[in-house]
């Protein structure tokens, strides 16, 4: 009943006249948990009035007498969690209390670090001794490879740290200032950058010379370039498991490009002091930034944007101004606002998408033949890949085989290849997911007469029939395997199977069956 109670009281909106209640008794000294306990407020409502208005809540101390009644009631109870409960306190408050204290507890059936190496010491196997310890075989793994965790994310012995909060990884660095790197997206990828590095086009290039069996000065050759670059790009770049690929060789030649450097507000010296300063007065970055263009015109040394203002502040990895001057700030925000919100997404491709919110019912019901649903099945490391295609009607499979990759261009030509062998009155539409393989939707469109309507994102139930086939297929297919050794005429046999298969959701018809049907009456 109690839960039942806090549910509607969270969901339910107060009046202004209790919101005012509320800040008045927080003005008198009480903290928020006690304050909502005593008016019966929902305490997260209350904790959100608190920030729109500006309050900052860490800046409240408890009182002495507060924490002696902690103390005296945690002594009793032996509880922490109990104590700040009936005292109406917060409870990571009273953990904090305690820890400095000396008197937190650690479990002593708790397995640790040392325990684990004694027994991997004493000869037992990584399992057998996560086994003993009761601990999960991915924490003994980290163990024993040196993988530290901390409260965002983990530290790897090469110096590599993953942040899952900010979803970001960087590698510490003799100035203790950690370089990030991030996997750069796919328009990143296809710019050129300056004809003085490799496109992805030649290092395409270079991978089809390659499969040809050209030799490396041969393949300078036909590029025009030095043979010492095309012998430094294929071994800085290529993998021990797949050889040469041009994605993956862009993608790592974009991300070792960056030259991370220390923020100018990282040292001690006479910049940051001013920054600080006028933070201090409540000044703006941009303010900060123009006045010191005019304080001081001749010393070039003396100089910041304001977006490094805001780095310093807000950014970990740049930061060098203490948190507290944060709080000068107008917005009061520790962190950065997106500027975007869901209802704003851009779109994916540049030709306009049609979702599947605008599909004719008569799709939806499954009542006309000649709608389809498509979606990609990858093999390992994304590497290769197989177009698989579902009647809505029928449930006929077909697959497209896909040569050398899976880019837009080349998923479109199979697509259209395929389509254009149907009747026309089978061409109907197609369903897709957001993927970047469908990025020429339109020129498909134009060659097939088909109209794609796009799925939401991160909503496969609406391609079910495709999804549910995609599942089957991994029994000929399973995941973590080479797809690229699949002929087209595999794909046809293991198409023919799945078609002669009777289902259920067909009165035990087979999809060949309701297809050849289909053909006979049109």
């Amino acid at each position: 009943m109690s839960a039942l109670t806090d549910t509607s009281r969270s969901s339910r909106k107060y009046s202004q006249l209790e919101k005012d209640r509320f800040f008045e008794a927080l003005g008198r000294g009480g903290t928020v948990t006690s304050v909502a306990a005593e008016l019966g407020l929902d305490k997260m409502a209350c904790y959100r009035w608190t920030r729109t208005a500006g309050i900052q809540l860490r800046d409240q101390e408890a009182t002495g007498e507060q924490k002696n009644a902690f103390f005296d009631l945690f002594g009793r109870l032996g509880s922490a969690t109990d104590a700040a409960a009936q005292l109406g306190l917060n409870r990571n408050t009273c953990y904090r209390w305690i820890q400095k204290a000396g008197l937190a507890r650690k479990r002593v059936d708790q397995p640790s670090r040392e325990d684990f190496r004694r027994l991997r010491e004493a000869g037992q196997s990584r399992r057998d001794a996560a086994r003993a310890l009761g601990i999960h075989p991915t924490t003994a793994g980290e163990w024993d490879t040196g993988v530290r965790k901390t409260g965002k994310g983990r530290v790897y012995p090469d110096g590599r740290v993953v942040d899952y909060k900010q979803g970001v990884s960087s590698f510490d660095t003799p100035s203790g200032q950690p370089v990030r790197t991030a996997s750069p997206g796919l328009a990143a990828l296809q710019k050129a950058i300056a004809p003085r590095y490799l496109s992805l086009q030649e290092r395409e290039n270079i991978r089809d010379l390659l499969a040809a069996g050209k030799s490396q000065r041969k393949i300078a050759a036909a590029l025009g370039r030095p043979a010492s670059t095309v012998s430094r790009e294929i071994a800085r770049n290529s993998s021990p498991a797949t050889g040469y690929q041009p994605y993956a060789a862009q993608r790592s030649a974009a991300s070792r490009r960056p030259r991370p450097k220390d923020s100018k507000l990282a040292a001690e010296g006479r910049l940051r002091k001013y920054v600080a300063e006028k933070l201090d007065i409540r000044w703006s970055p941009e303010q900060i930034s123009n006045a010191l263009i005019k304080e001081y015109p001749n010393d070039p040394e003396m100089r910041v944007s304001p977006e490094t203002i805001y780095q310093a502040l807000y950014v970990q990895a740049r930061g060098g101004l203490k948190r507290e001057v944060q709080a000068a700030l107008r917005t009061g925000r520790t962190r950065r606002k997106p500027r975007n919100t869901g209802e704003e997404r851009t779109s994916r491709f540049a030709d306009p998408m049609v979702m599947i919110s605008e599909r004719p019912p008569e799709i939806e019901d499954r009542a006309l033949p000649g709608h389809w649903e498509g979606d990609l099945i990858t093999g390992a490391y994304n590497q290769s890949a197989i177009a698989t295609l579902v009647e809505r009607t029928t449930r006929y499979v077909m697959l497209v085989h896909l040569p050398g990759d899976h880019t837009a261009e080349t998923v479109g030509n199979g697509l259209v290849r395929i389509m254009s062998a149907l009747p026309a009155h089978l061409r109907g539409s197609l369903t897709w997911d957001q993927g970047a393989e469908m990025a020429a939707h339109k020129s498909f469109t134009m060659a097939t007469d088909m109209a794609v309507y796009f799925c939401d994102p991160a909503s496969p139930w609406q391609r079910g029939s495709n999804e549910n086939t995609n599942g089957l297929l991994r029994q000929y297919f399973p995941k973590g395997t080479d797809l690229s050794v699949h002929a087209p005429e595999d794909l046809e046999h293991v198409a023919q199977e799945l078609n002669g298969r009777p289902r259920k959701t067909l009165g035990w018809d087979t999809p060949a069956e309701r297809l050849r049907d289909l053909l006979l009456t049109n």
